[in-house]
């Protein structure tokens, strides 16, 4: 039986096992998912000798997916462009790869299952850390007219904006100075929360003119009932509000179809899990 796993620090609350389960039943895959928690000291040893016991494959999670980057002898562009690795692999040579699914998952949920376009839309990013790294090339490949981050340490910010600078119009700003833009009647199209400040029950600090009339507002964080943000978006109007439960499910099926060379059904898992909650 083929293993896979995902490491991660905390990882228990993970819901990659049940998902990549159901994955494996809908096609007739016969492989085992569990989730490892680890120490950063750990980390390295553990993932070559998984290999080297004939592991298949493996996700990586918080607080490691710049561990699997530098680790990975060869990566996919788009982990090259976020600096982190979410999803490794062997290849044909048996060295380790990487692959960053997490944009394509996001863009997957807005454009396949929301109907929600990218291409030619006014972007707002919160958030600066590793969960936007993630999905900042994917957003760039899409070819959105213009992408802001806002960070409050916006030298972050303009740090991941002149990485990306090359490939998109992107620009750098502290809360302080988007509410200025704000004042001045900048609207965007779509916005996406990539703090962590969901977790934690809290809401970024938004003006709602931000959102722009047909303004989708999207929460990479997830949970039973509807987020801070979530709440927020659908109290101030935003014509669409989701949080990432999608973005998960999808990115959790390009990371099985990389593996097995297989695309499961994603409505369907995504359904059982919103049941579950």
């Amino acid at each position: 039986m083929s293993k896979y796993a995902v490491l991660g620090n905390p990882v228990s609350h993970s819901k990659s096992p049940l998902i990549h389960s159901m994955f494996a039943q809908q096609t007739d895959q016969t492989m085992s998912y569990v989730a490892i928690p680890l120490e950063e000291n750990e980390f390295e040893g553990f993932v070559r000798n998984f290999f080297a016991d004939g592991g298949g494959g493996l996700n990586v999670t918080v607080p490691y997916k710049g561990n699997a980057f530098a680790l990975a002898a060869s990566c996919s562009p788009r982990a090259e462009l976020a600096q982190a690795v979410n999803t490794l692999f062997l290849d044909v040579n048996g060295d380790i790869c990487g692959d960053n699914t997490d944009g394509v998952g996001l863009v997957t949920d807005l454009k396949l299952n929301n109907k929600v376009a990218i291409s030619g839309q006014r972007v707002l990013i919160l958030g600066a850390g590793g969960a936007v790294r993630g999905i900042m090339a994917a957003l760039v490949y899409e070819q959105a007219s213009a992408i802001t981050i806002v960070n409050r340490d916006v030298s972050k910010a303009e740090l991941l904006a002149e990485e990306m600078q090359s490939m998109a119009p992107i620009e750098a700003m502290s809360y302080s100075m988007l509410q200025e833009v704000a004042n001045k009647g900048r609207r965007y199209d779509l916005i996406i929360n990539g703090t962590s400040s969901s977790l934690f029950g809290e809401m970024p600090e938004l003006d709602a003119k931000l959102i722009a009339p047909d303004c989708c507002c999207y929460d990479l964080m997830y949970s039973a009932t509807d987020t801070p943000f979530v709440q927020w978006a659908k109290l101030e109007g935003a014509r669409i509000s989701i949080d990432g439960l999608g973005m998960l499910v999808e990115q959790a099926a390009e990371a099985f179809a990389l593996w097995r060379g297989v695309r499961p059904n994603t409505a369907l898992v995504m359904a059982h899990l919103r049941e579950q909650f």
